[in-house]
């Protein structure tokens, strides 16, 4: 891991996810690039008459002198920062920029369902999970010893899986991670018998492992009335530093099972959520 992107919007949540980024960067040698989105309409940025020129350059002076003040943090020594200014349109430019500078994985801070009005919440957190292209880590608390020693990886263990879990397997391998993998059996149409259950996840081990499995050890077997349930209880009974999950970008956040698993994980979980995409 060679570089990690910070959305900062000058917020405390931002503030999380860049102390979290600085705790990742020094065990992987890796350098933050600290992104800020201004916000400004075209009209600011279009015309050519000297007021709204005038105008732009001053919040992009003062954008510069926040992030100055912003980035002065004691977690931060040690760490190459770079910081950098964009204009956002919409939230999918931040996977543009995540790929212009050669990022491997996002940070972000989030209020979650709070309703807050911030530049980086709820629903925009979202928006920048569905059309990331490399893993984005939410952050919703202040860290406290943030590791990746103990991980819950929640999977339908379906075909169009594996290629975000050989991604989990080995963004995890860094960290030297102890990976539960968590399958969540539901009581509907979608209900399985355990022998089918172990069948479908030997066969996608077996693929996703390249012949290898070593991991099936490591599958977790839950009944529970939703995804969501499934996961925050086991989550909670084995004390995970974090939740990671796939997503589908086309239909939003993580619908491996039904509904917005991903997005009910991303605003309710009280520790950090991962996600891969498929």
């Amino acid at each position: 891991m060679k570089k990690i992107l910070v959305p900062v919007d000058f917020s405390e949540h931002s503030e999380y996810a860049l102390e979290v980024a600085s705790v990742i960067a020094k065990k992987q040698n890796a350098e933050i690039i600290a992104l800020h989105m201004m916000g400004l309409s075209e009209a600011v940025i279009n015309k050519n008459e000297a007021k709204e020129v005038f105008e732009a350059m001053y919040y992009l002076k003062l954008a510069e002198k926040r992030f100055s003040e912003f980035l002065d943090k004691k977690f931060l020594e040690g760490v190459k920062v770079t910081d950098t200014v964009y204009n956002y349109k919409n939230f999918s430019e931040i996977n543009d920029v995540a790929k212009d500078h050669g990022a491997d994985l996002i940070v972000m801070g989030s209020h979650g369902s709070s309703g807050i009005s911030e530049v980086f919440v709820g629903s925009n957190t979202e928006k920048v999970v569905r059309t990331s292209e490399i893993p984005v880590l939410v952050i919703k608390n202040k860290p406290k010893n943030f590791t990746f020693e103990n991980v819950v990886f929640a999977c339908d263990f379906e075909k169009e899986s594996i290629i975000a879990y050989q991604k989990a397997m080995k963004f995890f391998k860094l960290f030297s991670a102890n990976v539960h993998l968590l399958h969540v059996n539901l009581p509907n149409e979608r209900f399985r018998s355990t022998p089918e259950i172990e069948e479908k996840v030997r066969e996608f081990l077996y693929q996703g492992d390249l012949g290898s499995l070593d991991s099936l050890g490591k599958v977790v077997y839950v009944d529970d009335y939703s995804v969501e349930d499934g996961v925050f209880t086991y989550s909670n009974k084995i004390n995970a530093d974090a939740i990671a999950l796939s997503t589908h970008g086309r239909r939003g956040l993580a619908h491996f099972f039904f509904g917005s698993v991903g997005e009910d994980l991303a605003n309710h979980a009280d520790i950090p959520v991962l996600t891969f995409k498929i």
